[in-house]
């Protein structure tokens, strides 16, 4: 029998002690638009994607569990942020803490082989994006570009 193929992530969900909090936090730090809610979840857009935050209050943080959010400018989102008050952990990228403990990694689109279709970028309003050489490479290598 021939293995499925994973095509990729339609959402990651994340547990927050109070829904409107986290979706008031990740508003307002990435403009995410509101995809939905049902008594103690919501859903945010990130395109052909999305968050779910689920009302929950969880254990305590795990130290390198993480999931890295992809985006077209990091610095913006350093700026926001530092703006919203929220602590950037130690280390070479951009990684943080949201109030719940979730750690959430901040990785620039260019710098990475994770691609949009260009009529998902579109629809984001994310317009013409590039790669970056290494990330160019990293996708011909895999016979992807």
């Amino acid at each position: 029998m021939a293995r499925p193929t994973a095509i990729g992530i339609n959402h990651v969900a994340l547990e927050v002690g109070d829904v409107d909090a986290g979706v008031d936090f990740y508003r307002g730090i990435f403009g995410f638009p509101l995809r939905g809610r049902v008594p103690g979840a919501a859903f945010l857009d990130m395109g052909d994607q999305f968050l779910a935050l689920s009302e929950h209050e969880s254990a305590a943080p795990d130290e390198h569990r993480h999931f890295g959010l992809v985006v077209d400018g990091r610095d913006a989102v350093r700026e926001a942020l530092q703006d919203a008050g929220v602590e950037i952990l130690p280390g070479r990228g951009l990684d943080f803490r949201d109030p719940w403990g979730n750690r959430v990694q901040v990785i620039e689109y260019a710098d990475v082989q994770f691609t949009k279709a260009q009529q998902v970028l579109d629809g984001m309003g994310a317009g013409e994006l590039e790669k970056s050489d290494a990330a160019r490479e990293e996708l011909a290598r895999k016979g992807m570009a």
